[in-house]
């Protein structure tokens, strides 16, 4: 054997230096950040924690389950939740496609467009949301009165009239460019030589759309419904902001029963039940969604 064969073999793996130990910080961070917190709220969910009363403490099994799972506002805020989250889903999703296949074509100033068009998703939870209640629905000096005014019609108080519907647009035109931008990602790996052959077999702009298009993004639209079902069934500030969980509890969802559990009744064991099931319907939910989509898109190939 050669000197310069010896020199390029392959160093034993036991030689190798290991680089598991440089993730050792980032893990360390990851759990201490994520998963102590929620030790913590699935501890005080098993215990009597009332902040009115702290020298009341102690271990109480289920109680804080049974006390939360038999309140009939904790199944109206659920309803609530997930007529929320389906809704604000559909929007998004259909929007976020329709602007994507719209925007990924050529046209003069795309870049200014695809700029405008995601800018919502930097506006701030609260922010948006006042901006929606006082400036645009405010049923006196809001735009959409003055617009109502200007044709002859009687102007709507849009968040007492129909408050879940008024939620859903300011949360919806708050994650649509997200929708955009993750389906215009998935857009850019689908081959023009496709759509062309698609073309010359005769196939119009919708038979592209839904044989060509959508089964092309079969992948990257699971993933817009997992991470929007995740992060919509903690939406809490549009929803503090605008309307309070009313009028009455027509937009009393889970997080905002949580908060109000917390620090209305000032009773963290059962505010601690409820972050838990928030959790559990969270895990759920997604992955129903996630199945659903994947069996029609099945379907849809066949």
């Amino acid at each position: 054997m050669t000197r310069t064969s010896a020199l390029n073999r392959p160093r034993p793996r036991s030689a190798r230096p290991s680089t598991l130990w440089l993730l050792g910080p980032a893990v360390l961070l990851l759990v201490v950040w994520t998963q102590v917190p929620f030790i913590l709220t699935v501890y005080h969910s098993f215990r009597r924690f009332d902040l009115l009363n702290p020298e009341r403490q102690g271990f109480v099994g289920l109680g804080n389950f049974g006390s939360l799972l038999t309140d009939p506002i904790f199944w109206t805020s659920v309803q609530n939740t997930l007529v929320l989250v389906g809704s604000v889903l559909l929007v998004t999703v259909a929007a976020g496609l329709f602007l994507a296949v719209l925007f990924h074509q050529d046209f003069p100033a795309r870049a200014l467009a695809r700029t405008l068009v995601i800018s919502p998703f930097f506006v701030m939870p609260v922010v948006s949301a006042l901006i929606w209640k006082n400036m645009l629905m405010h049923p006196v000096y809001g735009l959409f009165a003055r617009v109502a005014e200007g044709l002859g019609q009687r102007p709507v108080d849009w968040l007492a009239a129909y408050p879940m519907p008024s939620v859903v647009l300011m949360v919806s035109w708050q994650w649509i460019p997200f929708a955009l931008l993750l389906i215009l990602t998935g857009l850019q790996s689908l081959s023009k030589e496709q759509l062309e052959a698609a073309k010359i077999d005769g196939a119009n702009a919708w038979q592209e759309f839904r044989y060509v298009i959508v089964p092309h993004l079969a992948q990257t639209l699971g993933v817009v419904v997992m991470l929007e079902t995740i992060f919509l069934l903690t939406v809490f500030a549009e929803i503090y902001a605008s309307t309070s969980g009313g009028p009455g509890l027509a937009t009393t969802t889970l997080p905002y029963l949580i908060y109000l559990k917390a620090f209305g009744e000032y009773r963290i064991g059962v505010a601690a039940a409820g972050a838990v099931f928030a959790v559990v319907l969270a895990n759920v939910v997604a992955v129903f969604v996630l199945r659903t989509i994947g069996r029609n898109l099945q379907g849809g190939r066949t």
